[in-house]
């Protein structure tokens, strides 16, 4: 019998939308040695991680753990524990993900409303003020950046006009925190969600969450509740929670004091997501969003200095990565392909109406940095060369430089 060789990833520059390169401590750190579940080395590192995410979510909710899983994982725990069936959420929709959130409800059983811009906007207050006064929902989801798009929706006034007509505000922060402004606690949040594998530096596979004391207590009162239903005997009762894995009552007690056996946590994630919070508060969390703006605003200057087009409204765009029109007579998978087969530079394609006609390129986590800016920019340029565009020779990486100059 043959055996396939050990595994060996060939060399990525990892610069889309996400997945993006691991910072190399966070890969050290998962080839830790594992240990038992309830080690005092395991359970002191879970309590260390809350500590941490807190910090990096702005917040002093006790209620700030991981669900192992994919972002999408921490998105499906929120919606299926903080939902009742029948309950009404509200999900503005600026992009692929906004659907996302508003298919994750209809699962969850809710009765669910939607409001739309154009993809390349995002939503002014009013809107979202019109449509809570309208629909008085229960749950309002509304994702932060969207990457399909680039956009970075504004949610600072947003928790007070939840606050005001009793709502509960969720947000799927996934493709933007640690690399642009996240304040849970200032902002009014209940409830938030992410992954590791955009600004945060890591693979995907864990899913922080945090939740403040009301969206804790709506989860409990189900708790209390299901405890009831299972004593009736009567499992189809609305109120039961349909999930096992995504209960965040029973995931509060497994990282809770009393340590309440729900799953074996997974040692590996755990260690990487330590090691994301932790490089990210080394450096400073301001420091860190303000080095993702840096990268950010030379990698813009850059594909303008190009000659490309900057899709959707610049002034609402993600720090961390940016959409730009394929010129045209240029094959946009084609020319994905050589940046990867030539020079191991991974660029974004993009969904739905936006599918073929725009590439997304991210400058977050590890690869917010100098040189894997101007190592993107010089290979795009030779590859649009290639395919005839006509585009100025060097001016990716000058219009770039001169962003990295004005700021030194």
């Amino acid at each position: 019998m043959t055996f396939p060789a050990p595994i060996d990833p060939p060399a990525r520059l990892l610069m889309g939308p996400g997945p993006i390169s691991a910072y190399p401590s966070v890969l050290r750190a998962m080839s830790a040695p594992l240990v038992g579940q309830y080690d005092p080395f395991m359970t002191a590192t879970m309590t260390e991680t809350q500590e941490l995410y807190r910090q990096v979510w702005a917040t002093d909710n006790d209620a700030t753990v991981l669900v192992d899983g994919t972002s999408r994982a921490g998105i499906e725990a929120a919606m299926i524990s903080l939902v009742r069936p029948g309950d009404r959420v509200l999900v503005p929709i600026f992009g692929r993900f906004g659907h996302l959130l508003a298919e994750i409800a209809e699962r969850a059983m809710a009765e669910v409303h939607t409001i739309e811009v154009p993809w390349g906007e995002v939503f002014p207050v009013s809107a979202v003020r019109d449509a809570i006064e309208r629909v008085k929902p229960h749950l309002l989801a509304l994702v932060q950046g969207d990457t399909s798009t680039t956009m970075l929706q504004p949610l600072d006034e947003i928790g007070e006009l939840c606050r005001a007509n009793g709502v509960l505000f969720y947000t799927d922060a996934t493709a933007s925190l640690g690399g642009n402004a996240f304040e849970m606690d200032a902002w009014g949040l209940d409830a938030a969600t992410a992954g590791l594998q955009k600004c945060l530096g890591g693979p995907s596979g864990s899913a922080p969450i945090s939740l403040s004391d009301a969206a804790v207590e709506v989860i409990r009162s189900r708790t209390r509740i299901e405890a009831g239903i299972r004593e009736a005997g009567d499992p189809t009762a609305s109120d039961f929670v349909r999930s096992n894995y995504f209960d965040l009552g029973m995931i509060l007690d497994y990282w809770g004091p009393r340590r309440l056996n729900h799953h074996t946590e997974a040692t590996t994630m755990l260690y990487g997501a330590r090691e994301c919070a932790r490089v990210l508060l080394l450096e400073g969390r301001d420091a860190v969003i303000d080095r993702h703006r840096l990268h950010g605003e030379a990698m813009l200057a850059g594909v303008r200095g190009l000659g490309l087009t900057v899709f959707g409204d610049v002034a609402h765009k993600m720090s961390n990565v940016v959409a730009v029109e394929i010129p045209e007579g240029v094959p946009g998978d084609a020319a994905r392909s050589a940046m990867l087969d030539d020079f191991g530079i991974e660029i974004g394609t993009s969904f739905g109406p936006l599918h073929g006609r725009v590439w997304r390129i991210g400058t977050m986590g590890y690869n917010a940095r100098t040189d894997a800016v101007l190592q993107t920019l010089a290979s795009l340029e030779t590859v649009l060369r290639r395919f005839g565009a006509p585009v100025p020779a060097g001016g990716g990486v000058e219009a770039a430089n001169d962003v990295y100059r004005a700021a030194s």
